[in-house]
């Protein structure tokens, strides 16, 4: 199973549902609790994807969107960022992919992508 995580900076869930339903069919999302998690399932290609939606993260202006299945609408978190920065036109960030669980966090780079461009960046 492959998946994706980008966060997006202060976007409600609705625009983010939106934008995730132009590149999967049939998305359905419910809320879960009373945090404003959301979760639901799409599909890509024909085969089931599912997606979270965590709002407060990082410092409470982020949401973080988790996209989990065999087939993903992009191969990487940086091109799920790239078009999710391209389609929203709010700050995005994600892993470059090489930060491991236990790796100082002071050392932790990101992606960021906004109106600056593409940078990598200490999340604080």
């Amino acid at each position: 199973m492959n998946d994706l995580e980008i966060y997006v900076r202060e976007l409600d869930t609705a625009r983010l549902e939106a934008w995730l339903g132009e590149s999967l069919d049939g998305l359905a999302m419910a809320a879960v609790g009373s945090v404003g998690v959301a979760k639901g399932k799409g599909y890509y290609q024909g085969v089931p994807v599912r997606v979270s939606l965590y709002p407060g993260a990082f410092s409470k202006h982020f949401t973080s969107v988790v996209l989990e299945g065999d087939e993903l609408p992009w191969r990487s978190d940086l091109d799920c960022a790239r078009n999710a920065w391209r389609r929203l036109d709010v700050e995005v960030r994600c892993s470059p992919g090489d930060w491991k669980e236990g790796d100082p966090v002071q050392d932790e780079k990101w992606w960021r992508l906004d109106h600056r461009g593409e940078q990598m960046v200490n999340w604080n």
